[in-house]
């Protein structure tokens, strides 16, 4: 878990906008296995067991529209579990529960997909030790295979409770409208690394030799625009600063590069070209 500790640009947090927060919290802690920090009628924050630090913000638009096809915005959010026995346990939950899934193994890890009430993407997943990555000229061989789920629930120990203490936000996927704009934003405005090409329309992105912090794709948005802020979908993500001076470095890349900076208590705001709001927090 070292790729989410300083100083390391990591994402620690999620905000994403639903139709209906009290059918949103039945989800997501009846069937994902969060657990409410904090909440009001419009709102509420979720994080793993005994934590008080938010993963996750469901925030109710009132009128709320679905995300029109080919707009930019939420992929996925990704949900990394301490150990395999984690996924082995869920795994069973959800086929206790008969909860539609999908499954991948990418080599550097194993994943389960879903999606909430509203359409909003979710990768649940655990990583395989780093050493069993494969890398070649500074970037990492990821694929997408069947999950070898009878190997996964040998390791099953037992029963689910919910996400476990030492949960974290290991990546967000993003939908943008090009890679070569996201490519220059993200690696010259904020200084991540490409760590993979997945063909001509998915990027991969971290720091600190992680397989990825941030995937980006046109699969379904190439040319699009953003979203109506009405509807539902991402809201911001949000990504932890090492300190004062990486913020003021990052925030002198981002002007020098063209993007809008908005310097807020406690870090600052910008905006990536396809319209997705990133928040860095100290």
């Amino acid at each position: 878990m070292h790729f989410f500790e300083k100083p390391n640009n990591f994402v620690q947090h999620v905000a994403i906008k639903v139709s209906d927060l009290q059918r949103s919290l039945h989800y997501y802690t009846n069937t994902i296995g969060l657990f409410i920090i904090e909440q009001d009628d419009k709102t509420a924050s979720l994080g793993a067991k005994h934590s008080t630090t938010p993963l996750l913000t469901l925030t109710q638009i009132d009128g709320a529209t679905a995300r029109p096809h080919g707009t930019t915005g939420l992929y996925h959010f990704a949900l990394l579990l301490p150990a395999r026995k984690h996924l082995a346990n869920i795994i069973r939950f959800f086929s206790e529960q008969n909860v539609r899934l999908g499954a991948s193994d990418h080599d550097v890890s194993e994943a389960l997909y879903l999606n909430d009430p509203d359409g909003n993407g979710i990768e649940i997943y655990v990583d395989r030790p780093e050493e069993q990555w494969t890398w070649q000229n500074r970037y990492v061989h990821m694929t997408t295979d069947p999950l070898n789920v009878q190997s996964i629930m040998a390791e099953e120990e037992g029963v689910w409770t919910g996400m476990p203490e030492g949960t974290v936000m290991g990546h967000v996927h993003l939908n943008v409208a090009s890679i070569a704009e996201s490519e220059a934003f993200y690696t010259k405005g904020l200084a991540f690394d490409v760590v993979t090409h997945y063909g001509p329309s998915a990027l991969f992105i971290s720091t600190g030799g992680y397989h990825h912090h941030v995937g980006l794709n046109t699969w379904s948005s190439e040319g699009g625009t953003p979203a109506p802020a009405s509807s539902v979908g991402l809201a911001n993500v949000s990504f932890q600063l090492d300190g004062s001076e990486q913020q003021q470095q990052l925030i002198e890349r981002l002007t020098a590069f063209g993007a809008r900076v908005e310097v807020v208590e406690n870090g600052f705001n910008t905006t990536d070209p396809a319209g997705n709001t990133l928040q860095f927090r100290l």
